[in-house]
């Protein structure tokens, strides 16, 4: 994802004076304040993260309060960082709060400049009580943040909002109330995807979702190798192929198929692509255009309905703010089989698929060069009992039991006859791939995705385990 450069932090006109020090005096006053469990976390969280800092309660203090509206609401509305606000974040680094950091955090992601970014860093580690290293401030603080299960500050979204929506105006239809932790949400890099409804081509400083994409037969679809990975979608007896160097560029898909409108978002990040159908909504409510917004929750792309505003939970399907949260809107899911080409056209030969100059010339592999070493967003800590970018096949029984197989072990077992299933779910093959199915055969809406990013929107999830 492309960085974008404001100069307004590009450096400090004064250095933090004492900040450090201050906190550290702070830190040893919050004592005798309760510390947030350590026991209540798990033991690969203490042996990664360590253990977790004091944690005050109630309200901010009326002087800390108006250190957070001139470090971080002002900052924006003045366009610069100043005397005013080196102050400011001395008196927020020496009140010992944890839960500030994260306000910290989030002005981090957009601070240009070592000198900044350093001091910073040092606001954020001495809070933390945590010694960082002269390098990725911004995401290790985060990990910490997130693992630990940090409170957010009193008036977080408020004072959030003004620096998001002080660098990108576009997102203050997104920074609303509503059902989403915005503790975990982060800028990915780009710009919202605000376009109108099949503008597949007008051109965008952003990640262009493709509405109502041109499609050829397989016979046409020369330039398509036989490995490479497509996400296969079949709908009322209807099949298509979204190619994954396709999706790669553009993430987000809203297309028609087997007579039923979908969302397609593809998250790079977590090995993701879903469909969604967004027709046959409650009376007075408009079919959901999905886009992307340019930011991240748990390195998991943020989307949101350009009619109403709506942001949705990606992995889940679900409305968390906006009309459609108001109108408890959940997008039902339809199975992606993640396999070949050549696999995919040789079982449903029948099938479409997007043509290739919905790619705009561009061939990336993200799993297997920006991502080979895992999350390069923060996520915190990671549910140890697979790899983090192990491949699950995801699905939520009808008991509302979340459960991952283990895709290279569900392989196994499938093609040796055996049975792989829990409650009423059942694993089948498909074109090379699996997809979840019901007693009788009926889809049931499974996807594949990274272990990592089931697990985290799911923790309770059961792990198939043959």
């Amino acid at each position: 994802m492309a960085k974008l450069g404001f100069e307004i932090f590009g450096g400090v006109r004064d250095r933090l004076v004492g900040a450090v020090a201050q906190g550290a005096m702070a830190l040893t006053l919050l004592g005798a304040l309760a510390a947030q469990g350590a026991d209540a976390l798990p033991d690969h969280v203490i042996a990664e993260f360590g253990t977790p800092p004091a944690i005050p309660e109630g309200p901010l203090s009326e002087d800390v309060q108006e250190a957070v509206k001139v470090a971080f609401v002002d900052s924006m509305a003045q366009g610069g960082w100043g005397r005013d606000q080196t102050i400011a974040l001395g008196e927020i680094t020496a009140s010992g709060d944890p839960r500030l950091v994260w306000i910290i955090s989030d002005l981090m992601r957009f601070a240009t400049g070592p000198e900044f970014t350093s001091e910073l860093g040092g606001a954020a580690g001495t809070l933390l009580g945590k010694e960082l290293p002269n390098h990725n401030h911004w995401g290790i603080v985060t990990d910490h943040l997130i693992a630990w299960d940090i409170p957010e500050p009193p008036d977080y979204l408020e004072a959030k909002r003004a620096i998001f929506t002080g660098i990108i105006p576009g997102w203050d239809r997104i920074f609303v109330e509503g059902d989403i932790d915005w503790r975990h949400v982060s800028w990915g890099g780009v710009l919202i995807d605000d376009r109108p409804f099949d503008t597949t081509d007008d051109p965008c400083n952003c990640i262009p979702a493709a509405d109502n994409p041109e499609v050829s037969s397989a016979e046409e679809a020369t330039w398509l190798a036989d490995d490479a990975v497509v996400f296969g979608v079949e709908v009322n007896g209807e099949y298509r192929a979204y190619p994954r160097r396709i999706m790669e560029v553009r993430e987000m898909v809203n297309d028609t198929l087997g007579g039923r409108d979908l969302g397609i978002p593809y998250c790079t990040l977590c090995g993701a692509a879903q469909a969604y159908f967004t027709d046959q909504m409650p009376l007075g409510v408009k079919r959901p255009v999905l886009r992307t917004s340019g930011l991240l929750i748990r390195s998991n792309k943020v989307m949101y309905d350009i009619t109403s505003g709506s942001v949705f939970d990606t992995f889940l399907g679900k409305a968390v703010t906006g009309p459609l949260a108001k109108r408890g809107i959940q997008l039902e899911q339809a199975s992606v089989v993640t396999t070949t080409w050549g696999a995919w056209k040789a079982a449903h030969p029948e099938t479409t698929v997007l043509v290739e100059a919905l790619a705009l010339g561009r061939d990336f592999d993200f799993r297997n060069g920006r991502d080979a070493d895992g999350p390069i967003f923060p996520v915190g800590d990671v549910d140890p009992r697979l790899p983090v970018h192990e491949d699950i096949i995801g699905i939520v029984t009808a008991s509302g039991t979340p459960v991952a197989f283990q895709r290279s072990a569900a392989f196994v077992a499938l093609n040796a006859g055996k049975e792989v299933a829990v409650e009423n779910v059942r694993l089948a093959l498909d074109a090379g791939g699996i997809k979840a199915v019901d007693a009788q055969g009926a889809d049931l809406g499974s996807h594949q995705a990274f272990w990592f990013a089931w697990s985290q929107f799911h923790p309770d999830t059961e792990l198939w385990n043959g």
